[in-house]
């Protein structure tokens, strides 16, 4: 009933678009050329689904052998997977009486072979830093090889590379004692690679021209170093590069680089001042310009107490000193009395004591000043150091370093300076005292011979 009201609708449908095409083509069309197309329109309709239906139908068993296909792969596929998983659960078991067998077979070889990749591995680094892989690269790398293949695999040892481990060690400790020379590239300070001749002493140092080189072993290069050592360590380093065979002093590093490396970094005369900061390079004009007016000094009282020692081996009287210009006054007033003659020669000595002592006060004056200065300069750093630590913390000590360097190198600078300051001054004015006191006591000579005359 439903198909048959199913094929009405269908009917009427398609009669409908007929006889609007019928309305739009034709209008002068009778009921009897409208039914016929109906029963014609019908028919091609019913051939159509059936032609459908034996499609669908013939797609359908298609379908269904290819999900019958599908079901005996997979069937397939899972009895694969069974008997993979049982191969692999009966190998495991072979692979642990294998494993087991080995171990028994290896017996007391087994802990000699763990020794092995335990030395290898240890020289390895060793011989990574060590300067006598500059000479003899590649060494390293074998070790890290037979250690790696030792450790990811059950690999053994030859009898080949056992005795190249100990050939290696050998090797190092009898090149340890020597001192050779060879040639190797050598990056200098500017970034230039040089051939050039590199004396080693051992495993403690590479030098060049008179300059100290190090070694990297992880890029296997030799550089000069940026900073090198003192002037006294880079001449022995010239020395033992042109020597014959004759016995040279030589610093050298017994920790393969780490004590050279902290003293080239300790910082010269020159960056020492310049941590001082302002206040240090004033104290330092302070005390040059001190240390002139004392040689100034030094040199003058010199010359004038030389002139007034043959001043007094001489019986005649030269003025171009202080105590013939005392002397003279004698002379210029021959007929005075004690009394007179004694002012005379008290103005003639104060005339020649500001001479005498000259620029000495302002000497003692710097001698005072400059560790002031110096205490200016260590609260100064100190204030920086503070500041550093309310800013940043006391995390990184390198933030304070500045200050305190600051702080330090200033009252460094002040005490350098007013220690000798205070010594020349000390000098300076016992010379010009000494003078004076002479020219104080011929005076009184004078004084004593014009009284007993009178």
């Amino acid at each position: 009933m439903f198909k048959q009201m199913k094929w009405l609708a269908v009917g009427l449908t398609a009669a409908t678009l007929s006889v609007n095409a019928v309305a739009q083509n034709d209008r002068a069309l009778d009921l009897d050329a409208l039914l016929k197309q109906l029963e014609e329109g019908q028919f091609a309709q019913s051939q159509q689904n059936k032609q459908r239906e034996q499609a669908f139908v013939s797609q359908r068993a298609q379908q269904d052998q290819i999900l019958a296909d599908t079901r005996a792969q997979r069937d397939q596929k899972l009895a694969t997977s069974e008997a993979l998983e049982t191969q692999f659960e009966e190998n495991e078991f072979k692979l642990a009486d294998l494993n087991q067998a080995l171990d028994a077979r290896l017996g007391s070889l087994k802990e000699l072979f763990g020794v092995l990749q335990q030395v290898a591995g240890d020289t390895k680094s060793k011989f990574q830093n060590s300067m006598i892989s500059a000479q003899i690269p590649g060494r390293s790398d074998f070790l890290d090889n037979m250690a790696q293949e030792m450790g990811k695999s059950s690999k053994l040892a030859s009898i080949d590379e056992i005795e190249r481990v100990w050939f290696e060690m050998q090797r190092e400790m009898t090149e340890s004692g020597k001192v050779t020379k060879f040639t190797t590239n050598v990056v200098e300070a500017g970034g230039q690679k040089v051939s050039k001749e590199v004396v080693r002493v051992g495993p403690f140092a590479l030098v060049s021209g008179g300059k100290y080189l190090d070694y990297n072993g992880i890029t296997g290069t030799v550089a000069e170093l940026i900073r090198q050592p003192a002037d006294r360590y880079g001449s022995s380093a010239a020395d033992l590069q042109a020597s014959n065979g004759e016995l040279v002093q030589l610093g050298i590093d017994p920790t393969g680089g780490s004590i050279l490396g902290l003293l080239v970094q300790a910082p010269d005369l020159q960056e020492r001042v310049e941590q001082g900061g302002v206040v240090g390079y004033i104290i330092l004009i302070v005390g040059a310009f001190g240390l002139l007016l004392a040689l100034e000094r030094l040199i003058t009282l010199t010359l004038v107490r030389t002139k007034v020692n043959k001043q007094l081996k001489s019986k005649s009287i030269n003025p171009n000193n202080p105590l013939g210009r005392v002397l003279k006054v004698r002379e210029d007033y021959p007929n005075a009395d004690v009394e007179a003659l004694e002012l005379h020669l008290t103005e003639a000595i104060l005339g020649e004591v500001p001479k005498l002592g000259r620029n000495l006060t302002i000497i003692k004056i710097i001698s005072v000043v400059a560790p002031l200065m110096g205490l200016l300069g260590t609260v100064t750093g100190m204030i920086n150091t503070f500041q550093a630590i309310t800013l940043f913390g006391t995390g990184d000590p390198k933030l304070m370093a500045g200050g305190i360097s600051t702080a330090l190198v200033t009252t460094v600078l002040g005490l350098v300076v007013a220690i000798p300051m205070t010594l020349l001054y000390a000098m300076l004015n016992t010379r010009s005292k000494n003078i004076v006191y002479i020219l104080q006591e011929q005076a009184s000579g004078v004084i004593a011979e014009r009284a007993e005359r009178g």
